[in-house]
């Protein structure tokens, strides 16, 4: 079912100036990539355009909510969709850990999982504990609150919002772990990894967008949440498995 022996690429982690650069190409600039769009989305009013816009083009009033293209097919079937690759995945890992032969995929394809897992579960525990409302709650789009910032005092009251970050483009998003479980296995597969979770995300969140459901920044700290937590992973992982081969 697997190759034998996937290619374990040397990240040189046991030398500071290549393992610091790793670290700022993945961490440090998307990092402050994220945070200078979000200060034009959510301070400067980035989102509020966006849905502006979108709100006005489907007749001030969000058309696509309901529609069969956003709600079943994308919304519903993406969640099957992810949880049918899941479940692949954990085929795979299995098989992996019940045959010799296919011993060398038996951490990636681990990795895989709890990256997937982990980047879904961590967005749905920010969801718990922040308190910002879905674009179709707000009187702005029809609904019957008025907006709260990420970091304002909600009026006493006011029932809580459940919006930020967001949930089901995670179910796309989680999967930019396929980049760096190329690197695990074979590095020129990695932007390829990296797309198909980019759209798988993107895709989803745009449906959402289009129902009201989240403004983009929504969704950028979902893609940011799920490539954090893949990363960390990916570092813990490599440091395993790196120990293993010079032992």
């Amino acid at each position: 079912m697997l190759p034998a022996s996937p290619a374990l690429v040397p990240l040189a982690s046991d030398a500071p100036a290549q393992a610091s650069g790793f670290l700022r190409r993945h961490l440090g600039w998307p990092l402050l990539a994220v945070l200078a769009t979000s200060a034009v989305l959510m301070v400067g009013g980035g989102d509020q355009w966006l849905a502006d816009q979108l709100y006005r083009m489907e007749g001030h009033h969000w058309l696509l909510q309901n529609a069969w293209a956003t709600s079943q097919l994308i919304h519903k079937g993406g969640k099957w969709l992810s949880a049918a690759a899941t479940l692949l995945a954990i085929v795979l890992c299995f098989h992996a850990w019940r045959h010799e032969r296919a011993a060398a995929w038996r951490w990636p394809l681990l990795y895989l999982l709890l990256a997937v897992a982990l980047g879904t579960g961590v967005v749905s525990l920010l969801k718990s504990l922040t308190n910002m409302d879905c674009p179709w709650d707000l009187a702005r789009y029809g609904g019957l609150r008025d907006y709260v910032g990420l970091f304002a005092t909600r009026p006493h009251g006011m029932p809580r919002g459940a919006c930020f970050p967001a949930g089901h483009s995670s179910a796309g998003f989680a999967w930019v772990s396929l980049y760096f479980f190329a690197l695990l296995v074979r590095p020129a597969w990695r932007w390829r990894g990296l797309a198909v979770g980019l759209v798988a995300g993107g895709v989803f969140g745009a449906a959402q967008q289009l129902r009201g459901a989240h403004f983009l920044s929504h969704d950028l700290w979902t893609l940011a949440t799920c490539w954090t937590v893949s990363l960390l992973l990916f570092l813990l992982v490599r440091r395993i498995t790196a120990r293993g081969v010079r032992a």
